[in-house]
């Protein structure tokens, strides 16, 4: 037992009992414990005596109070919701067969004097009634009457957008027609080969102009006439241009990933910061994430997507009813599919020639010439500068032709060469030192978004 013990016992004994017992504690220990002992018993035992004459409050009185509750006016309340009017959202897209009633009625609007307006209404009548597949945003009061109709459209490359506005006012309706500019998005999407690049993106969401985009892209590497194979798979980052948070036209593509057979192929656009030296803005381009040009000396193909029909062989002439070689390769496509040049040159020759009919001759670097024949129309003229990718006419059944189609000829210092295998010639051009920072940032932000772009389809395919 310490003195510390003792101030428990009792707090309040005075300070000199305390300190006398403390000090008989510290000479004489063993002879007073047991009696310190019996002490704190003791205090312990009143304490527990004191306790219990608490009153047990199973035995208290009950007493039950009762009031009247005034509730709150209800009246205000009452009048506020017979003053709020709900609106009422509802969009549709625009038909070729569309009337202004006929619009209104699918958009859940029963206005004798909105119909009227908009049948009246220029502005409309341009923008919607001869424009099918536009969307058409209506608001409407809870009785069906039209409160604001908009409409939005992109007609030119300006980068920006065109806004129909169509609002009730005291005075009536009317209508305005405002320009605001696009605001590019970003969009992920992937897919895998079934049966084609298209039939993919379609499953995938992804629009057509992006499938165009990542067959130009791969063009110099992937044959997709006949290289696609059923499993191979693609991932793709890219833009969507919006109006209003409405998308209404698809941007570049900005980074894309295609596994064909086996091997992957990957590529990013990048754009040099500055001006070149003739002070104009860099043009920019797509690279492997290495900063190699994914640019060729020729596309694989001189349309976008065909089938060859007849390739560089021996083959027996359908019109001549011999066997004969055939020096170049033929596709088959539908009249009017357009022809693109495989790479840069100029035209060497645009007009009729024999059995190749409308044809066009473009002379490459190094002596190269490719030939396009049976065209049904020509869309450069000779001595014309041409870009690898323009359009330089359409397939047709000029010349010795039995059906559409387009005889394609690669020639090297006069000879024939399988044309199947130019796409094999590429340009080796790396990004600039210069410019090599800025793409080593740009590249690594595009991993990332286009490793998310994989993994967001994954997710959902789970």
């Amino acid at each position: 037992m310490t003195p510390d013990s003792l101030k428990t016992c009792n707090a309040t004994l005075p300070n000199a009992i305390i300190s006398r017992l403390g000090h008989i504690l510290a000479h004489h220990p063993k002879q007073i414990s047991a009696a310190l002992a019996a002490v704190l018993t003791l205090c312990g035992g009143a304490a527990y005596a004191v306790a219990s004459l608490a009153p047990d409050a199973s035995q208290m009185p009950v007493r039950q109070v009762l009031e009247v509750v005034q509730p709150l006016p209800l009246q205000a309340q009452q009048a506020a919701l017979d003053a709020h009017a709900f609106q009422l959202f509802r969009s549709d897209t625009s038909r070729s067969s569309d009337t202004a009633q006929a619009l209104l009625q699918r958009l859940g609007i029963n206005d004798a004097a909105a119909a009227a307006f908009l049948r009246n209404d220029k502005n409309f009548r341009t923008a919607v009634l001869s424009r099918p597949g536009r969307t058409v945003l209506a608001e409407a009061s809870e009785g069906q009457a039209l409160l604001k109709l908009s409409a939005r459209w992109v007609t030119d490359e300006s980068g920006n957008f065109n806004r129909l506005v169509i609002e009730k006012t005291a005075n009536g309706f009317n209508s305005r027609v405002e320009t605001a500019p696009l605001v590019a998005a970003t969009r992920l999407g992937s897919g895998s080969i079934k049966s084609s690049l298209f039939a993919a993106t379609d499953d995938a969401r992804i629009p057509d102009a992006v499938a165009v985009q990542l067959a130009t892209i791969f063009d110099g590497d992937i044959d997709f006439h006949r290289a696609l194979r059923k499993g191979d798979r693609f991932s793709v980052v890219y833009e969507a241009l919006e109006a209003d948070g409405e998308p209404l036209r698809t941007g570049r593509v900005l980074s894309t990933e295609f596994v064909n057979n086996g091997k992957t192929y990957q590529a990013t656009w990048f754009q040099e910061p500055g001006l070149n030296a003739t002070g104009q803005p860099h043009k920019g381009a797509y690279f492997t994430f290495d900063g190699q040009s994914l640019r060729k000396a020729y596309l694989a193909s001189p349309l976008e997507f065909s089938r060859v029909s007849s390739g560089f062989k021996m083959r027996f002439h359908p019109i001549l009813q011999t066997w004969r070689a055939h020096l170049g390769v033929d596709y088959a496509a539908p009249t009017g599919t357009a022809v693109r040049s495989v790479g840069d040159g100029t035209v060497e020759f645009a007009g009729v020639q024999g059995g190749f009919g409308n044809v066009v001759f473009v002379k490459h670097r190094n002596n190269d010439v490719t030939v396009y024949a049976h065209l049904s129309r020509i869309a450069v003229a000779k001595g014309q500068a041409v870009s690898q990718g323009q359009n330089i006419g359409a397939v047709g059944a000029t010349g010795w032709a039995t059906g559409p189609h387009l005889h394609f000829e690669f020639r090297v210092n006069g000879m024939h060469v399988d044309p199947m295998t130019i796409a094999n010639r590429a340009d080796t051009v790396p990004v600039s030192p210069a410019a090599r920072a800025a793409f080593a940032q740009s590249a690594a932000t595009m991993k990332l978004n286009l490793a998310a772009a994989a993994s967001v389809v994954q997710a959902s395919a789970q």
